[in-house]
């Protein structure tokens, strides 16, 4: 088996298309079938249904991917370490973050931590929307995931192979440039005003609160209530549309919450539009580095203390 076919097999669950997934890959897409055959023929089982407008994964395939996922991970993450260990950086914590956490959460949080106690590390963040920072996770190039979640939200990390520790509470909030002779009402209303759908600035499917604001119940009907005008997968152009007052964006408080004070913003809706979300860090639950290991007990004993306080 050859390290190219897991990367092709995970390539194509995510696509769930073989042009695009031999695309992301940079193959020709015959090239790209083939390998995905002799992956098959090494199992011994197709592992995709072809049938199917999206490829889809067969019951051994299911089977079969969190192997995948946790062989490539372990492969890149022994990698990396033999790395670190060459270039005398085996100190460092590499952090992955989704876009807006790392401008509204991370900064502040990581002074919290070193004022308690300092680290002596050296620390790398390298931001992504939540299908790039699982990439990375996965391929074990980032030693923790920082990102919102919310329980109805399905993540592609399995229970068997990562662990999480919740570090704070976010709420995502429609919000909407005020009217222009009201600055007190918004320009666009949930939902909607006089039963026309509003205007949404939508988060893409590749980012973690466009997949959360997919799952819950808020934005059921989205034909009804919403009509997309504009895609992003980053938070802060979503926030900027919204100021221009092209239309309604659900954001996180966390990166909203002066813009609602100055009444640059306004609520788009009331309180029943509210999501509560998580913020949240993920690690591999296998074995990492000295210095990752003893932050993640540290972070431990932090939410073990917090959890007594509140008791």
């Amino acid at each position: 088996m050859e390290l190219d076919w897991l990367e092709d097999f995970l390539a194509l669950v995510e696509h769930q298309h073989f042009g695009r997934a031999a695309e992301a890959r940079n193959v020709s897409q015959p090239a790209f079938s083939r390998r995905i055959r002799l992956l098959e023929t090494w199992l011994g089982a197709p592992l995709f249904n072809r049938d199917t407008h999206r490829v889809a994964l067969t019951p051994a395939g299911e089977q079969w991917r969190p192997n995948a996922e946790d062989l490539l991970r372990r492969l890149y993450l022994g990698r990396e370490q033999t790395r670190a260990i060459a270039e005398g950086s085996t100190t460092t914590l590499r952090f992955a973050s989704t876009h807006a956490l790392s401008v509204t959460f991370f900064p502040r949080w990581l002074e919290e931590i070193e004022a308690e106690h300092p680290l002596g590390s050296t620390v790398s963040l390298v931001t992504d929307n939540m299908a790039g920072c699982e990439r990375m996770m996965l391929q074990g190039q980032a030693q923790f995931l920082l990102c919102h979640h919310h329980p109805s939200t399905p993540v592609s990390f399995k229970p068997n192979y990562f662990v999480s520790i919740d570090l704070g509470t976010d709420t995502l909030i429609p919000v909407s440039a005020p009217a222009l002779d009201d600055p007190g009402r918004p320009r666009f209303v949930l939902p909607g005003d006089l039963g026309a759908p509003a205007p949404y600035l939508a988060f893409s499917d590749v980012s973690g609160m466009g997949r959360i604001l997919a799952s819950t119940h808020a934005l059921a009907g989205p034909s009804v209530w919403l009509k997309p005008v504009f895609t992003a997968h980053v938070a802060t152009v979503l926030a900027e549309m919204a100021r221009a007052g092209r239309g309604v964006a659900w954001m996180p408080m966390s990166l909203i919450a002066r813009d609602l004070e100055l009444g640059v913003l306004v609520r788009a809706g009331d309180e029943l539009w509210d999501i509560p979300i998580d913020i949240r860090l993920y690690r591999p639950r296998a074995r990492q580095t000295a210095a990752a290991e003893a932050f993640w007990t540290l972070l431990k004993a932090r939410a073990e203390a917090g959890s007594a306080e509140l008791s």
